[in-house]
């Protein structure tokens, strides 16, 4: 009996763990994403790997709605191309991030409204992280966030939402560069703040589209 306990048990746990999930990427709530990417942010630049995992874990799974299982994978290949990207300091080196960067961008087409190419929106993200060590200005690499977006939500690059959500996240990022390890809590406040403008205006796109869809 005990033996039989245990196995439905387990079976139960595996269950709630692996099945699938009905999981959308256009279902973030914008205070909460910009909040959880600040922390990633901090995460990332203190080394914490571990604290970057489950950020990003928490994200998958509160904002897009995938299986814990799921939020796992996305949340481990995230953290590895991040872990991997961080002591490069070419872009022939940076390359090393982009296999785990193919793997999170297939993990995540299976919650975005049409599916996309995966190899391209990870080139472009890798793309921009290795601009930003370039002395590239944010207003240029926040196209390229923005066509990251684009492609993801299956959305026009140049629609004026999607810009101002690229060029506003790029432009958070040059503010926490310029002020390297002299942010303050105060500095991750503005930061977050700045978040929660940019991402305000994602979810105006991806609201506006599935407005559209339920007509």
């Amino acid at each position: 009996m005990i033996c039989l306990a245990l196995a439905l048990i387990l079976f139960a746990v595996g269950a709630y763990v692996s099945w699938p999930r009905n999981a959308d990427l256009r279902a973030f709530d914008s205070a909460e994403i910009a909040r959880l990417e600040t922390a990633m942010w901090r995460d990332y630049y203190d080394k914490r790997y571990p604290a970057l995992f489950y950020h990003l874990y928490e994200l998958s799974r509160t904002q897009f709605g995938f299986s814990p299982l799921d939020s796992f994978r996305i949340a481990f290949a995230a953290a590895r191309a991040a872990k991997a990207f961080q002591p490069t300091r070419s872009r022939e080196a940076a390359n090393a991030a982009l296999p785990a960067l193919v793997t999170y961008y297939r993990l995540l087409a299976s919650a975005a409204p049409g599916g996309f190419d995966v190899e391209e929106a990870a080139r472009l993200e890798l793309d921009w992280w290795q601009a930003r060590r370039e002395a590239v200005g944010p207003a240029q690499y926040g196209v390229t966030v923005a066509r990251v977006a684009a492609i993801t939500y299956g959305k026009r690059p140049d629609e004026p939402s999607l810009l101002i959500f690229g060029i506003g996240r790029a432009g958070a990022m040059a503010y926490r560069d310029a002020r390297g390890q002299a942010m303050t809590d105060q500095d991750w406040s503005e930061l977050e703040c700045r978040l929660r403008r940019t991402y305000r205006s994602l979810k105006a796109a991806v609201a506006r589209e599935l407005r559209e869809n339920d007509r």
